[in-house]
């Protein structure tokens, strides 16, 4: 199969359950719901040594928040539903309520798990806070010095999907970077999926395991690896220089396989990109297998 000219391998990526909670953070402008958004989701690439995995969703105008401010919607994934919970209340805690003018919403208020986090959130008031409505959706106002945060009662969470990917291959690093950038971009846009990983960029990929040190948990993909292609049983095809993969976490299947689909099309734009494959161990990982022809398909 072929988009846009480039081979698309006909394999699997394989992808796993995780625990996903989804935050609103808006601020005064753009750039303040950003800010704190992205503070929120530092460290947060994978739960490989993170204590979280975290990203960035989308940017929204005020037309689409309960206090009509710009913002942005994060979320945040953990293997354990106890360990989400303090991830929220912790990111939440340090990252939004400390930074400028930026307010934190339920981003899933009609999931069947919710975590009082504004609630606790609230004690930081020292007595002094206010419970109010905004938007129809309780809250909680917190004076502080700016002058007030707002924070909604609950925080609600599902259980998604983590580790949909696809590999970029091209015959040299520029021409997958701008492949990959060109992929992250379209997927920005839409709703109910993630990049974790730096710029949504993985640079390293990996394998589960280790062949030689089994201390780790998880190490160079050698058959992935250009500069191993005469050392290793490689899976580098002749002429490519460098590869880019991209993970994708969604709040459904239907949600990576669309981010896998929209990223994969943007990325066979790039001139210089010779394939697209994607990460799998046989099954050893996850449940999902999302299959590349019948994503584009």
């Amino acid at each position: 199969m072929r988009v846009n000219g480039v081979e698309i391998e006909d394999t699997f990526a394989e992808a796993f359950g995780i625990k996903m909670a989804r935050v609103l953070i808006t601020g005064a402008t753009p750039h303040w719901a950003r800010v704190a958004a992205q503070e929120a989701t530092g460290f947060g690439t994978s739960i490989i040594m993170c204590p979280a995995e975290a990203g960035i969703e989308r940017e929204v105008g005020g037309d689409g928040t309960p206090d009509g401010r710009p913002g942005t919607y994060i979320m945040i994934c953990h293997m354990s539903g106890k360990e989400l919970e303090n991830q929220l209340l912790a990111r939440i805690g340090q990252c939004v309520l400390t930074a400028p003018t930026a307010a934190a919403f339920n981003g899933l208020p009609d999931a069947e798990i919710q975590y009082d986090t504004g609630f606790k959130l609230k004690f930081f008031a020292d007595g002094y806070e206010k419970e109010d409505t905004i938007g129809g959706r309780r809250v909680y106002r917190i004076p502080m010095m700016q002058g007030e945060f707002i924070v909604e009662h609950s925080m609600g969470a599902v259980s998604g999907v983590a580790g949909g990917n696809f590999f970029i291959l091209a015959k040299n690093q520029m021409a997958a970077l701008m492949a990959a950038e060109n992929a992250v971009s379209a997927i920005s846009k839409l709703e109910g999926s993630i990049t974790p990983f730096p710029g949504g960029i993985v640079a390293s990929g990996s394998k589960v395991g280790a062949n030689k040190h089994k201390f780790m948990k998880a190490t160079t993909n050698e058959k992935f690896c250009p500069s191993l292609r005469d050392e290793v049983e490689t899976m580098v095809p002749p002429g490519v220089e460098a590869m880019y993969e991209i993970v994708i976490n969604g709040i459904d299947p239907g949600a990576v396989e669309n981010a896998m689909r929209c990223g994969i099309m943007a990325a066979t734009k790039i001139p210089g990109v010779v394939r697209i494959t994607a990460g799998n161990y046989g099954g050893k990982l996850g449940k999902y297998k999302m299959h590349l022809e019948e994503i584009l398909r």
